[in-house]
């Protein structure tokens, strides 16, 4: 059972997440938080194995939130919740140990794959927020700071285009249509990718692809 902590200062915004998460059996939510504060104290108390947290709150945000999760609780993994609005805000959560990113609008499937891939350990990109980061960064929206610049040259052909389509937001069902690919090897693929670059997360890789030139949006 994947216990889940819910973390927004709208009440329905929180029901409206506890009714998705109800779907899949494995995923109990035990406990909410209206603000950051409670969120770390709710964390403290119960260990879920994944917090959801709306990056904008009330007295301590959920980025400061979630880097004193990271900190102090790191067997709990993070995930952000964000809108398209809030391109500064997901730079500087990336770099405060947070494990996922999700839009509140994304499809409901997303947020149970994002529970389940950061309670294994894993990361969890929305390719919806990986465009807009990969956007963000064209644009100077995002600071370049929060890139690095990456060699590529330990990357195999094939693991090159699963990063260009990586960087360019699409989801792993996505890239296996456009590569024809079944998705356990452009799963597999990805991993090896993230391995190779020394990266976290689809963030990342996809900070890395463009720094590289690979998504054509540079």
């Amino acid at each position: 059972m994947v216990e889940v902590l819910i973390a927004d200062d709208e009440a329905m915004v929180r029901a409206g997440v506890r009714a998705i998460l109800a779907r899949d059996p494995a995923i109990e939510v035990v406990a909410e938080a209206a603000d950051g504060h409670e969120a770390v104290e709710a964390v403290r108390r119960h260990r879920p194995a994944v917090a959801l947290v709306d990056i904008q709150m009330p007295g301590l945000d959920g980025i400061a939130a979630a880097a004193r999760i990271h900190r102090e609780l790191p067997g709990t993994g993070v995930v952000m919740l964000t809108t398209f609005g809030e391109d500064d805000f997901i730079a500087r959560a990336l770099w405060e140990g947070a494990s996922g990113f999700l839009l509140k609008a994304d499809d409901p499937r997303e947020l149970l794959a994002g529970v389940h891939a950061v309670a294994a350990g894993g990361a969890y990109l929305s390719p919806r927020v990986a465009a807009r980061v990969v956007e963000g960064l064209r644009s100077g929206r995002l600071p370049r700071a929060v890139s690095h610049r990456r060699p590529l040259d330990r990357l195999t052909g094939r693991e090159r285009e699963v990063l260009a389509l990586l960087g360019a937001g699409l989801s792993n069902a996505e890239i296996g249509a456009r590569l024809h690919l079944v998705e356990g090897t452009v799963k597999a693929h990805v991993s090896a990718i993230l391995g190779k670059l020394g990266v976290r997360n689809r963030v990342e890789a996809a900070i890395a692809a463009y720094e590289a030139g690979l998504t054509g949006r540079g």
